[in-house]
């Protein structure tokens, strides 16, 4: 049994965990920012990088603590290398390296991707490979096969907004605070999916990817003409993102032998998103896993756990491991149109 020590800084939560390779959790922390940018809108780096150079070296040793644990205690050090905020990925990046190098433990650079790729192994144990997943999250929207740890194929992704990005800038245009997407989820629940008409882009097509622009500008356009109750326009987009994400899953699903459904990212976290998901799998006979939506937004425990996977298969890293702004999961995929950083 390994106990790994997890750090996570890649956008605007500071986290540190203590996980075991035998999937128990030690002792976790997390320190958010939304006070800090809710003024913004939206992250600001600078920011963001710095509040994470105030408040990590205290998680460490608050984990450390609650856990009973000294750092000696430890097997190996998983940190953030990327994608992310770069200015943020380096804080738990050097951190990591630091302790690393001064208790010569092993370092784990782990892709944050991959973090909420293996999340749900952390919680099912009988989740095991190969399956088809959906990552969806504030930067990314991704249909993938994982054969392995670090194997991965894409098969879909976004030609233009993820999905969380999406949510964020539909709930500014209706004047809800930041982060968008849970606000959205709570005004939903008032509201009529069915109300405002708006458009699903690549609904029905075969066509494998994501795009969520159209729908965004649509959303502003209902806004604008003030015709809608802004409850209704929040559950009429929600119900509209749903159908996009089912539709092309289901489309990957007819592409894919994978025994199993996997959802993973913040986005994940919205239960109308998982609930519709799970009777997509249901439908195609596939086996079903969502994390806990604690677990589905950014936090150290999946890093760490993504640190376990790594490490009991002697995948380590050298302690000048890059901080990386883009890591796509498979580096090999075919560029999509209009793609760009998405990738």
């Amino acid at each position: 049994m390994a106990l790994i020590l997890g750090l996570e800084s890649s956008c605007d939560d500071t986290a540190a965990a203590l996980v075991t390779s035998d999937r128990r959790i030690l002792a976790q922390a997390i320190v958010g920012q939304n006070e800090a940018h809710r003024p913004f809108g939206g992250v600001v780096p600078e920011i963001a990088a710095r509040a994470h150079v105030e408040i990590l070296p205290d998680l460490i040793r608050r984990v450390l603590g609650e856990a009973g644990k000294s750092i000696d205690d430890v097997n190996a050090i998983a940190a953030t290398a990327g994608p992310g905020l770069i200015g943020g990925v380096m804080v738990a990046l050097l951190a990591g390296k630091g302790l690393a190098l001064g208790t010569g433990k092993p370092l784990v650079a782990v892709n944050h991707l991959e973090g909420h790729a293996l999340s749900p192994r952390l919680v099912d144990p009988d989740l095991g490979f190969p399956y088809l997943l959906l990552l969806v999250s504030g930067g990314h929207c991704q249909l993938l096969e994982v054969a392995g740890v670090g194997e991965y194929r894409r098969l879909a992704t976004t030609i233009d907004d993820a999905a969380g990005e999406a949510f964020d800038k539909a709930a500014k245009l209706l004047g809800l605070p930041y982060p968008g997407g849970p606000a959205i989820e709570r005004l939903a629940a008032e509201g009529d999916p069915k109300a405002v008409p708006l458009p699903r882009p690549l609904v029905g097509s075969g066509e494998p990817h994501f795009s969520f622009a159209g729908l965004k500008s649509a959303v502003q356009r209902a806004v604008q003409c003030n015709a809608y109750r802004p409850a209704d326009i929040a559950a009429s987009f929600q119900q509209a993102v749903v159908d996009c994400l089912v539709d092309r899953t289901r489309l990957a699903l007819g592409r894919s032998d994978a025994p199993a459904l996997v959802v993973a990212g913040g986005v994940a976290a919205n239960r109308a998103i998982r609930e519709a998901l799970q009777k997509l799998a249901a439908s195609e006979g596939r086996q079903f896993s969502v994390p806990p939506a604690w677990l589905c937004t950014d936090n150290a425990a999946m890093i760490a756990w993504a640190g376990a996977e790594r490490f009991t298969r002697g995948l380590t890293d050298p302690l000048d491991a890059p901080a990386r702004a883009r890591w796509p999961l498979d580096p090999a995929a075919d560029k999509v149109r209009g793609a760009g950083v998405k990738a």
